[in-house]
């Protein structure tokens, strides 16, 4: 199989998994990059925090489903069908984030047999100035199939 058909599959089952708070917030996977989705999501009323920023809230919102969509991948890829339950999410804000399409990416970096990690990265313009990072930790509950 092709690196184009892999992203194209990887692209679909992203799209798909899509949960609706994500649909609701205007995200939107808009790539995919070493193998993992990458999500977008315009600047919105529905995203505005203080006058011409984005809010902090839907920022984290942001980083989790990106973190969450890179694990289900990362999961696929081994073959395992997993339930996954969040631990806990740490957020750093780096910097404003302004009226502009936001960007993030999850990387894995621990998927064992119960819990994996996984940090975040978003951005606007500029990939070398992100906005916001975080490391979440998730409960993997294999399914019993």
């Amino acid at each position: 199989m092709s690196r184009a058909t892999d992203d194209e599959t990887v692209l679909a089952a992203a799209i798909e998994a899509l949960p609706p708070y994500a649909r609701a917030m205007g995200m939107e996977v808009e790539r995919v990059e070493d193998g993992m989705p990458m999500l977008a999501m315009d600047f919105a009323e529905r995203t505005q925090g203080r006058p011409g920023y984005v809010h902090g809230g839907a920022l984290a919102g942001l980083l989790e489903m990106a973190g969450f969509a890179a694990l289900r991948q990362e999961l696929a890829q081994a073959g395992r069908v997993a339930s996954l339950k969040p631990i806990n999410l740490s957020t750093n804000y780096l910097r404003g984030a302004k009226v502009a399409r936001t960007y993030a990416l999850g990387r894995v970096t621990r998927a064992g047999s119960r819990a994996a990690n996984i940090a975040v990265e978003a951005w606007q313009a500029d990939r070398s100035a992100p906005v916001a990072e975080a490391v979440l930790n998730v409960l993997i509950v294999e399914s019993a199939d």
